[in-house]
């Protein structure tokens, strides 16, 4: 809604009540209530402050600026000569001698009227800059006052308003200003908060969601992930490919939980098996060293985790898939004929017991050959027909024989989902290499 068009509609004048210092307190009691109700739920820093400078002008004075302190800079936002609110204006360091200084390290309130006091001097001492200065004199100001925001035990900002006309600032006034900057100090305060948390939440999740995939001659890799909380892009399973082009890893793994919880302990344990495979490329050796050091950090949670080493030998068309497995299934093995195969790989789940040992065991494919890797969001989807299952899974691998990694995981992801039936589910996550372009 239109303020101006609001504030008219509810009665407010273009001035401030006639009398209403003296003996109107009801009508501040009356700007505040509804200064309150345009704040309410709002989370969004700029639009706050714009809804409070236009409730300020011109109840509180012909014309406001509000600034803030960030750390030692300020920044500004003031009314235009057209009335429009403007800003944030940034105006780079405070000088601590500067009059918004004093309100910094006072939190306290200060009023000036012409006379006695000189309020263009005041002006001059408490506006940052020319241009406001020049804003502020065009209405040819008779008094100010400044008000300190205060909000737990910091003030993180000043609100400054003038009044032309010969118009002074009485008692009732200052204590409808002081609670205007109580209330807009407030709801900023948790607008922050909200913006402040909105941009960790995306930091985060740009650090834990699924990396790139890289692009590796002779080799076709393609993923699929869905996390189970819609709301979020980051979830408990995770999978990262690293290596060279004749010598890469896969790996795919699930930690115990759902939503950002689970999601940090799966940068952790990206970030292990990565530094592992830089010293030891071996599945097995990596699954091990896996275990030891995330057995410290994992505080009642546990991880499974299956690891693929692919190795091509110098002017052989074949490549080598070494698999080892912790508490994971196994990968599946789709044949350029159609075939599936399941190799027989087992291993203990990880971040629980010490001093585990992994077994590893070697399938060697031809041009056309795939493997699938895949989390219990897949197998353990559960729909109107019970779990998704082992062997549906297999059962629809075959018709997507040489038909690409992609299109292999965008199918066993669409049939999981269908299956689901718009059913909650855990995380899902698919990962598929095929050898041959």
């Amino acid at each position: 809604m239109n303020v101006a068009f609001d504030r008219a509609h509810r009665g407010y004048p273009d001035r401030p009540i006639a009398g209403a210092p003296q003996g109107g307190d009801w009508a501040h009691v009356r700007f505040i209530h509804d200064l309150s109700r345009q704040l309410a739920g709002s989370l969004n820093v700029r639009r706050t402050v714009f809804r409070a400078l236009d409730f300020a002008v011109p109840y509180l004075g012909a014309w406001g600026m509000l600034a803030f302190f960030d750390a030692d800079s300020v920044s500004v936002y003031s009314h235009e000569r057209d009335g429009r609110v403007s800003g944030p204006t940034s105006l780079g360091r405070l000088d601590p001698a500067h009059g918004l200084g004093r309100f910094r390290r006072r939190g306290h309130t200060e009023r000036y009227t012409s006379p006695p006091d000189d309020v263009e001097a005041v002006l001059e001492e408490l506006l940052p800059s020319d241009s406001l200065r020049k804003a502020a004199a065009a209405h040819r100001p008779t008094s100010a006052l400044g008000v300190a925001l205060n909000i737990g035990g910091a003030t993180n900002g000043v609100l400054v308003v003038i009044r032309d006309g010969g118009r002074g600032y009485t008692d009732s006034d200052v204590v409808a200003a002081e609670e205007f900057a109580l209330r807009v100090a407030a709801t900023l305060e948790s607008a922050r908060l909200y913006e402040e948390r909105g941009q960790l939440t995306e930091a985060m999740e740009e650090s834990l969601r699924p990396p790139e995939l890289p692009e590796y001659p002779g080799v076709r890799i393609a993923a699929r992930y869905r996390p189970g909380a819609q709301r979020l892009r980051i979830g408990g399973d995770f999978y990262d490919v690293h290596g060279d082009a004749d010598d890469f890893t896969v790996v795919i793994g699930d930690v115990c939980g759902k939503g950002i919880d689970a999601a940090m302990f799966t940068g952790l344990a990206r970030q292990t098996i990565r530094t592992a495979a830089f010293f030891d490329r071996s599945p097995a050796a990596v699954l091990k060293a896996m275990n030891e050091v995330l057995r410290a950090q994992l505080v009642h949670r546990f991880i499974t985790v299956a690891c693929v080493r692919f190795h091509r030998s110098t002017g052989q068309d074949e490549l080598t898939a070494t698999m080892a497995v912790a508490g994971h299934p196994a990968p599946l093995v789709l044949r350029a004929d159609g075939a599936v195969e399941e190799p027989t790989v087992t291993g203990t789940v990880a971040g629980i017991i010490a001093g585990l040992s992994f077994t590893e065991t070697e399938v060697q494919l031809r041009d056309g050959d795939t493997v699938l890797l895949y989390t219990d969001g897949v197998d353990e989807a559960r729909g109107r027909e019970g779990f998704f299952g082992h062997e549906r899974l297999r059962v629809l691998l075959p018709e997507y024989a040489r038909a690409g990694p992609a299109t292999l995981c965008e199918a066993v992801e669409q049939r999981v989902l269908e299956h689901l039936d718009g059913a909650a589910h855990d995380d899902i996550a698919l990962i598929a290499v095929q050898n041959g372009t």
